[in-house]
């Protein structure tokens, strides 16, 4: 509160009694209204005064008690009024001053306080100097009961209890439902002078007996810890505490006041630290008479003079309340302008009204429909051979259409303004003058009319937000355009997977630096446990920064995700809970993974290793007290979650208070206050139990469940702007924690007295979306990925991640919430030190052990000759520029899935779904060429609907531990060798490998691919891919795959026709021999040609091939057993000549042998 000064003076009008002159009015109290921009004060003489906004403007006025009662005591504010007290009877009005009730009663004597029963409650306690104490409806006006007493209460606050001062010095902590003194604090030796409470904590003034003389003010205000219901180290105030306010935002700052108007701001927790300030003041101060607006930008503060002072940091855009209800103020009356009507005045001189809120005819857009047709129009050729006839026109039938059948039309023409949807990539593929250019092709951006995705699919909502679903051609996902959704270099996630909906989660890990670093150290760890989530994450977290904006998927993380019996038990897959809201699955199974990553970290995890607990675990202890017996028990309660709580939160109407900050929500979260009723070993019997956290530590990731699928009545808060802060701080001093935003955690940092507070920044979040009517709930994720990149951005960098559409927005646009649409369900905050701390070390450590051994489910059932050769460690090391020939085999897990349209069309509803079943990765040179050192069969635990065995080459029982008799590993342990060797730099050669590696849920870069469909592939001579088997048929004169397909020998004649191609290279020769073989693909239609003699099958040579000879090396295949034994090197087979080239040696030109 540094550079708070006086920003506004009042002078209260002089007050004239018969008989004598005008004297000052005196304050009983003030204070400032809960719920609208008010500030009002009561008087010495029974009346009630309000004045609104900073300009004190004068609102309302009236005389709510008789004068003989002297002054009014105190002041609550109700959804219906302002409940007014004075000795001898209570009061409520409305705000526009008409009184509701009044209630006096003969055993009123000496009213001095009151209060609510809680902070939803509409019964108030009233009580005083006298032996009863009354408790009353305030909705009926009635009293309700009457208490007897046996203490003089001189004020009351409600905070957890009633906390009730009496004449004598003392504080009671009163039951609110029973009234019955839970404890009894003497907090001063004589009467009080002013109480406060706030959140867990009381602070008391007051005066102290003296050996000789009067009392006088202690110089300590006092403090007490409702939760631990223990005194905490006072507050010293030398010039005497008189009066005391809490902060409503920051729930541990206090303001202590002297009579004489000093002003000392203070830290509860650290009574040292303070800021002194000094009002200008006519006179002393007397009781009630300092107040704290309750959105804590101001206070007001009165002298005996009748001089109301505000003080704030600024007068600009200073509000008394965050959230206050608009004030009624009386209509002016508008005098009308004349106008003289005659018949020469036009109608367009009327003036029409102007209108600030939308009118009910403007309909949103997921309401307006389309309603009947154009009419047709006709077609020229008829109209061109039309002849008169009885009635009307005839003309021939040019027949254009079949029966029966006609164009539909559209109420809205198309004037081809609106962006054209994007197609299929084969159909982008055609030729643009074709009248199928013209056509809609079906895609997800039917909704996209606009190039920056603008427009709404339900009332103010972005259509960048709606439900993104993939559609298929006859190709499969292959052919739907990602790059129309993602024009970033952050890589969206694909949706088509079961368990998808947790893609937005994956995202906000991935994004988070020091989450990131902690799944790739693990995932280059020893680490080879099948169903290991963090070892998933590491490889799916490495696969979107290799994509650099390209599409992904997460199907080995979701698939491990699904196999883990407690997630299905939780009900966290779509399979196990068809019922469960979408927010409350994505929150519980967030709690889960967080759960199930810990124990993945520690299965290998050195001794004494925390790093797990100082980046996501928050070390406590739960205080658990009886309310009864008063036994307190204490256990560890370690969690990597915060789940919100709003108890902070008045969810009555009637009763709204200042409304929470997001610190003052998560402060409560943390320590966890409750109350429930349990079990107590003292008492053998279930009591009341209160309950609390005790902070040891905070993590360096704050994981946040916002919780409001169960409580919808905190939703509002978030729609308010700037709510959720991007910034927060956090200190532990003695088990509480701290918390503070905005101007509070501004300035203390700027404090070199108080202990440095860690700042939090937010990453990101994950929010619930329900973009329509027609739309299901979906989730998406806004992230700041300016904390995660590798150089740090002076502007925040938030992205939009719907699934596979990515899109860069603005902070306010991804902080902005909406109730009926837009609803956060889990934040992420980290150490803002640890931004931009991007540890890539892990790429020296890998653990490349499994590269050198064989491993196998089925030891005993492997035969001798199926083992692979693994690699020498001592010579055969990979490394950057390695080539490594790899094939894979792939068996069916689900069958395509069709529909058939009215118009007769074929839709594919969900494409063919393949599970890696068998992967091949050969040694490329060195004594040892073309020998496999992987050559695992993958255990798969679905059902497999289909092993395609003619393309596959693996049949039944190859897949199953008791019946296979090859090595079998699971698909953890086959895709590690190869993320080993990816990451290692080697490079891949093989046929078709971006697919191949696209199934198998691996990105690799085209630095790292030599891939020889793109080798010999001409788009100018045709749009059609070369096979592996009529490549090896022409340029190597093999015929491969004539019964069966094998992955060694596919991945050996791929290295070969690479060799091949670099020696076309060499020989400057490679477009013509591309030519050649695309000529003879036309005329063989791209297959093997066979020919039948004598009942047997000959094939025929390769069409412009050279004749025997050459040097190099071929394979020899023994297709005995299905073809899978390792080939025999056999230097009696080679590959054709290579044409005579332009390089020559000497006077004539050579043939480059094969490579």
């Amino acid at each position: 509160m540094d550079g708070w000064r006086e920003v506004a003076r009042l002078q209260l009008p002089l007050s004239e009694k018969h008989g004598l002159p005008p004297a000052p009015t005196g304050v009983g109290t003030l204070s400032f209204d809960t719920q609208q921009e008010l500030l009002w004060i009561g008087t010495d003489h029974g009346r009630l005064t309000s004045y609104y906004g900073s300009d004190l403007q004068k609102y309302t006025s009236v005389q709510a008690h008789p004068v003989h009662e002297g002054r009014v005591a105190q002041l609550l504010f109700h959804e219906r009024g302002v409940i007014s007290l004075a000795s001898s009877s209570v009061h409520l009005i409305s705000r526009r001053g008409l009184t509701q009730w009044h209630i006096s009663e003969p055993s009123m004597t000496d009213l001095k306080c009151m209060s609510f029963f809680g902070k939803s409650s509409s019964e108030i306690l009233v009580a005083g100097c006298q032996n009863v104490m009354y408790r009353i409806d305030v909705d009926k006006g009635v009293i309700v009961q009457e208490v007897p007493t046996q203490y003089e209460w001189y004020m009351m606050k409600f905070c957890r209890y009633i906390c009730a001062g009496t004449t004598s010095g003392a504080v009671h902590f009163l039951d609110p439902d029973t009234l019955v003194s839970i404890k009894t604090w003497q907090a001063h030796s004589a009467n009080l002078s002013d109480m406060d409470a706030q959140d867990s904590y009381l602070v008391t003034c007051g005066w102290s007996t003296r050996p000789y003389g009067p009392p006088t003010l202690e110089s300590f205000a006092k403090v007490y810890d409702l939760k631990k219901l223990e005194q905490l180290p006072p507050i010293p105030f030398h010039t005497g505490a008189a009066f005391v306010q809490m902060h409503p935002k920051l729930s541990t700052t206090s303001i202590v006041s002297s009579m004489s108007g000093q002003l000392q701001v203070a830290n509860i927790l650290d009574p040292n630290t303070s800021n002194l300030l000094q009002a200008n003041l006519g006179s002393y101060m007397s009781q009630s008479h300092l107040a704290l607006a309750p959105s804590g930008a101001a206070w007001a503060l009165a002298d005996l003079e009748g001089v109301i002072q505000i003080w704030a940091g600024s007068l600009n855009n200073l509000r008394f309340t965050e959230s206050a209800a608009p004030t009624e103020f009386a209509d002016e009356t508008l005098p009308l302008a004349f106008m003289d009507v005659d018949s020469d005045i036009p109608f367009s001189a009327v003036g029409m009204p102007y209108y600030r809120e939308k009118l009910l005819s403007a309909w949103p857009d997921d309401q307006i429909y389309e309603l009947g047709f154009l009419p047709r129009k006709i077609d020229p050729e008829v109209i061109k051979h039309m002849t008169p006839s009885a009635v009307g026109f005839r003309a021939p039938n040019p027949r254009k259409t079949l029966r029966n059948q006609m164009d539909r039309m559209s109420i809205v023409s198309s004037d081809g303004t609106a962006l054209a949807v994007p197609k299929f990539l084969s159909e982008k593929n055609r030729d643009a003058s074709s009248e199928m250019e013209k056509e809609r092709r079906i895609s997800d951006a039917e909704a996209f009319t606009k190039p920056d995705l603008t427009g709404s699919t339900k009332a103010d909502v972005p259509v960048m937000y709606r439900l993104m679903e993939i559609k298929y051609s006859r190709y499969g996902v292959d052919d739907f355009d990602f790059g129309f959704y993602n024009k970033t270099q952050y890589s969206g996630l694909e949706t088509h997977i079961t368990n998808s909906y947790l893609n937005p989660l994956l995202q906000l890990l991935k994004y988070t630096p020091l989450f990131r670093n902690i799944a790739l150290h693990h995932s280059a760890s020893s680490c080879i446990a099948e169903s290991c989530l963090l070892c998933e994450l590491g490889y799916l977290f490495d696969m979107l920064e290799k994509a650099e904006g390209q599409k992904c998927h997460a199907t080995n993380f979701l698939k491990a995700f699904s196999s883990l019996s407690e997630a299905s038990k939780l009900q966290l897959t779509e399979e196990t809970s068809p019922q469960s809201t979408l927010e409350a699955r994505i929150q519980a199974a967030n709690r889960f993974l967080l759960k199930q990553i810990g124990l993945d970290y520690q299965r290998i995890a050195l001794l004494g290793d925390n790093k797990f607990d100082q980046t996501l675990v928050t070390h406590a202890f739960t205080n658990m007290r009886c309310t009864s017996c008063y036994h307190e028990t204490l256990r560890a309660s370690p969690k990597t979650l915060v789940d919100l709580s709003y108890h902070a939160l008045n969810v009555n109407p009637r009763m709204r208070g200042p409304t929470p900050t997001f610190s003052r929500i998560l402060k409560d979260s943390f320590e966890g206050d409750n109350s429930q009723r349990m079990w107590c070993d003292r008492c053998r019997r279930y009591q009341p139990v209160q309950s609390w956290e005790t902070i040891q530590s905070v993590p360096s990731i704050l994981m946040i469940n916002t919780g409001l699928s169960k409580q919808t009545d905190a939703r509002h808060l978030w729609s308010i702007p700037g709510w959720l802060p991007e910034r927060i701080g956090l200190r532990v001093e003695k088990g509480r924690i701290l918390c503070q935003e905005g101007e509070g955690l501004r300035g203390a940092q700027m404090n070199p007295q108080s202990r440095p507070m860690v700042v939090y920044e937010l990453v990101g979040l994950v929010a619930d979306v329900n973009s329509g009517e027609h739309q299901k709930s979906h989730m998406v994720s806004l992230i700041n990925v300016g904390i995660s990149s590798r150089e740090r951005h002076v502007e925040s960098q938030w992205h939009l991640f719907n699934d596979f559409l990515v899109r860069k927005v603005d902070k306010e646009e991804a902080l902005r919430f909406a109730t009926n649409w837009k609803i956060p369900t889990i934040l992420t905050y980290q150490y803002q030190g640890a931004n931009n701390v991007i540890d890539d070390s892990w790429k020296d450590s890998l653990d490349t052990s499994c590269l050198f051994m064989n491993w196998s489910l089925n030891p005993y059932n492997v035969l001798q000759h199926n083992w692979p050769c693994v690699l020498d460690p001592a010579t055969e090391q990979p490394g950057s520029g390695t080539h490594l020939p790899i094939d894979t085999e792939f068996v069916r897990l689900q069958q395509e899935e069709i529909e058939i349209l009215a118009t007769g069309d074929r839709q594919v509803i969900r494409p063919t779904r393949e599970g890696l079943a068998r992967v091949s990765v050969l040694r490329a040179d060195g004594p040892n060429e073309g020998l496999p050192f992987i050559d695992d069969y993958i255990s798969i635990s679905e059902p497999v609907v289909d092993y395609v065995t003619k393309y596959s080459g693996v049949s039944a029982g190859d897949l199953d531990p008791n019946l296979s008799l090859h090595p079998l590993v699971p698909l953890k342990v086959a895709y590690k060798k190869l993320w080993l060797l990816l990451n290692l730099g080697c490079i891949f050669v093989g046929h078709g490998l971006t697919k191949d590696f696209r199934n198998i849920n691996m990105f690799v870069p085209k630095s790292q691919m030599v891939d020889t469909v793109t080798l010999f592939y001409n788009p100018t001579r045709s749009k059609r891919n070369l096979s592996l088997r009529f490549l090896a048929w022409y340029l190597l004169k093999e015929n491969i795959q004539s019964e069966t397909h094998d992955s060694i020998e596919d991945a050996f004649t791929a290295l070969k026709l690479w060799r091949k191609y670099q020696e076309f290279e060499d020989a400057g020769v490679l477009e013509k021999m591309i030519d050649e073989i695309y000529t003879a693909g036309r005329k063989w239609n791209y297959k093997v040609p066979e020919k039948r003699s004598g009942g047997h099958r000959e094939k025929l040579p390769p069409v412009g091939g050279g004749g025997g000879g050459g040097g190099g090396g071929g394979l020899t295949v023994n297709n005995h057993n299905r073809g899978r034994d390792t080939p025999d090197v056999d230097s009696g087979v080679s590959g054709p000549t290579t044409p005579v080239g332009k390089k020559q040696a000497g006077n004539e030109y050579f043939e480059s042998p094969l490579r």
